[in-house]
């Protein structure tokens, strides 16, 4: 029984493997200037370049036919003329079926972002040239294998990196006057694994890479909140929502370096606390072979790491959720905020994506829409402002304990009269947005 052991391990281990399926998107497909306009170079077979910065590539039947539902996809990215940290993505893209090819901003596309990361510092001369990536991601089992989808759009997957050649051109032997700034490779591995029960029937795409900003032009802390109304057509239970955001801007006092706390609430039920980053990335070091600001000479540990760092290069960004177990027909908000966000001299970003799965057969969206709303100052001693793209009809205030104080038709509203302590706005815009948020007086 000794001596069969080890065989019958092999052969399962075989068997393991054979049922394995491998898929590639995309290998060693070259990235260029982002900047600059799209360039001429040739691209592989079946393949689509969008921008500089992003290919396209059509999933075959047969390909969709072969996931099963654990999935894997691993990312990689080599280093060419660009030996800074960049921001990049994979992206599912809905094309309306049979159309063959499209733009950036085509708007009868649908996209969801299933994953992001962040390139390291890397020298393309210098051990090692390539970092990996790999995301978990399951769900899309439900979105490849649903027929109905499949019958009203083509599923397409696109890569992303935004690269720039121009420190590298001095900086990096052999890159003098190239434009080709990264080189990616996309695979997915698939197989069945009898524990997982999960599926979802459809899928609704909220927002793709869409930037929150320093829109109201105030390097004070006030309120960046981004509201996604969306309309259900029916009740649906179990929705998954999946989101994806990750802070940018480089300068001194830059969203990159500041850690901040992000809610997220759902109908004015706060559903997701966190502030990104948390983890040390000394893990990451091998692959940052290019000197720079953020690694220095020396390993750090990790109260270094984490009191400053929201994400790594070299990491990818993870991918948070929540579960809404029953959502009625009708209208819906979801709330992203990051209170105390700066945006210091008027630069940087957040990006943030934001998809829904749910198991309703039939569900569909009669509306969606996207507002930006700025609440500053807050905390304040006297006024608060209310600053959207959609005109406030009026501000209602509560205490803390829901007791209405007072009402205004306007779109601020001043708190000089009363004590210190905590307030709840109930905010309605035109168009019938409604949404609560907290205010301190100090």
């Amino acid at each position: 029984m000794k001596k069969l052991l080890p065989l019958l391990l092999y052969f399962i281990g075989v068997c393991s493997n054979a049922q394995q399926t491998n898929i590639n998107v995309f290998s060693q497909i070259v990235f260029y200037d982002g900047y600059a306009a799209n360039v001429s170079a040739p691209v592989p077979s079946n393949t689509l370049r969008l921008t500089n910065s992003r290919y396209t590539k059509k999933l075959t039947n047969a390909e969709l036919n072969s996931f099963k539902n654990k999935i894997e996809m691993n990312v990689t990215i080599g280093a060419l003329c660009d030996n800074y940290d960049r921001i990049g993505g994979v992206h599912i893209a809905l094309v309306p079926k049979n159309k063959i090819s499209y733009t950036i901003n085509d708007p009868l596309v649908k996209r969801i972002e299933i994953g992001r990361y962040i390139t390291p510092f890397m020298n393309k001369n210098v051990s090692p040239t390539e970092v990996p990536y790999t995301f978990q991601v399951d769900n899309l089992y439900s979105v490849f294998s649903n027929t109905t989808l499949r019958n009203t759009y083509d599923i397409w997957v696109e890569l992303d990196v935004f690269g720039v050649p121009y420190a590298a051109n001095t900086e990096v032997a052999g890159c003098s006057g190239r434009n080709d700034v990264f080189a990616g490779t996309l695979d997915f591995v698939t197989y069945n694994d009898p524990s997982i029960t999960s599926t979802y029937n459809n899928l609704l795409p909220l927002l793709d890479s869409n930037e929150l900003n320093n829109y109201n032009n105030t390097d004070q802390p006030g309120e960046t909140v981004r509201l996604v109304n969306f309309n259900l057509s029916q009740n649906t239970n179990n929705a998954k929502f999946f989101i994806v955001t990750s802070p940018h801007g480089a300068g001194p006092n830059g969203e990159e370096y500041v850690r901040r706390q992000n809610f997220v609430s759902l109908d004015n039920a706060q559903v997701l606390t966190f502030t990104p980053g948390g983890i040390s990335c000394e893990p990451y070091r091998q692959y940052n072979t290019q000197g720079n600001g953020i690694y220095g000479s020396y390993p750090q540990n990790i109260n270094w790491w984490t009191s400053w760092n929201n994400w790594c290069p070299g990491n990818s960004i993870p991918i948070r959720s929540f579960t809404a177990t029953s959502l009625a027909a009708g209208n819906h908000v979801l709330k992203y905020e990051v209170p105390s966000a700066v945006f210091y001299n008027q630069d940087g970003r957040i990006v943030l994506s934001m998809y829904m799965q749910s198991n309703n057969d039939l569900l569909s969206v009669k509306d969606l829409s996207i507002v930006d709303v700025a609440v500053y100052p807050n905390p304040t001693s006297d006024f608060v402002n209310i600053k959207s793209d959609k005109k406030v009809k009026n501000i209602a205030i509560y205490s803390i304990e829901g007791k209405k104080l007072n009402e205004v038709k306007d779109s601020k509203i001043d708190l000089t009269s009363y004590i210190a302590g905590t307030y709840l706005l109930d905010i309605t815009l035109e168009g019938g947005t409604q949404f609560k948020h907290k205010v301190i007086r100090k």
